[in-house]
């Protein structure tokens, strides 16, 4: 399946550029079926005239070449991890473009993707493929795999970019593999570059559970560890891949200093009313010590007044 997914993304990068310092000679509507996501404007054809155009048929023609036309043979996991890279991809490429000033990503998906059919639907060799994506990920249609990936949009730009690039080095990865003529020199390079731009989202980003940098982390981590894994098993000598980080050291510490300070909080605010309560307490108990005294004394008084 990786085949497929980074030779889509290569393809597609072919015709739409993901530098800004690199351009193309190739007519970006001779991409396969591409002017079918272009917007039909003043020619009787579909054209896409813009680089908003553009990455949207891109985003489009990603998600029908890699999970609808794959879509039979796709496991969860995999369609999972899938989707985040077009995700991811989406949200880099509008970063990258300023497409008509956009500043927030979310902008373009209630604009452009929100209410479109080809969202909605998923149709593989023109048979309804929906029920399909029902029983392996529990959704209807692809708007509600959006919606709830929408997270990835919010992923700022710098970020983005490290997941985009780290992306292309597992591809890259991938490719030296399952070379004829495998080269360890130049996939553990690779690798080691991956590790390197790991070890950066994982140290930058504040990282809990349910947050989009731990699922873009995992994805990352078990892509990676497939490859290795598929080196293993076609490789004889498939050894020296450099570990990734298990878990964000800083966010560890950091969740930990602010636990250990609730704690301390927590402990002390404890203590003080405790001892608040007890030194009100202390207090009764010596009012009522006093004025059991006091009427004991009046009371010896006015006896001895009626002897």
């Amino acid at each position: 399946m990786y085949h497929s997914l980074c030779g889509s993304f290569d393809t597609l990068r072919n015709y739409l550029p993901d530098e800004l310092d690199k351009s193309t000679r190739r007519d970006f509507h001779d991409l396969g079926s591409i002017r079918d996501y272009c917007p039909n404007g003043d020619s009787e054809k579909n054209e896409c005239k813009t680089d908003l155009d553009k990455i949207k048929a891109g985003f489009l023609c990603l998600f029908e070449q890699i999970i609808v036309n794959n879509i039979n043979f796709l496991s969860k996991e995999q369609t999972k991890a899938f989707i985040i890279y077009i995700m991811i991809w989406l949200n880099y490429m509008l970063n990258l473009k300023d497409v008509n000033n956009i500043n927030k990503i979310n902008d373009f998906y209630t604009k452009y993707t929100e209410d479109n059919m080809n969202y909605t639907k998923c149709k593989s060799d023109d048979t309804d493929c929906n029920i399909i994506l029902k029983d392996k990920l529990g959704y209807d249609n692809f708007t509600e795999i959006i919606n709830k990936r929408k997270d990835l949009l919010n992923i700022k730009f710098e970020d983005a970019s490290k997941v985009y690039d780290s992306f292309k080095l597992l591809c890259n990865m991938f490719y030296e593999v399952n070379a004829n003529t495998p080269d360890s020199e130049k996939y553990l390079r690779i690798a080691n570059q991956f590790v390197e731009k790991y070890k950066e989202l994982n140290g930058d980003s504040d990282i809990t559970e349910d947050s989009p940098y731990y699922q873009v982390l995992s994805t990352l981590s078990n892509d990676y560890n497939n490859i290795i894994n598929e080196c293993t098993i076609n490789l004889f000598n498939c050894k020296n891949f450099p570990s990734l980080p298990t878990y964000s050291r800083r966010s560890v510490i950091k969740n930990t200093l602010i636990s250990i300070a609730f704690i301390f909080a927590s402990v002390s605010i404890f203590l003080g009313i405790a001892y608040k309560r007890k030194n009100k307490k202390y207090k009764e108990n010596e009012s009522l010590i006093y004025d059991s005294k006091s009427s004991t004394v009046s009371g010896i008084v006015i006896m001895i007044g009626i002897f």
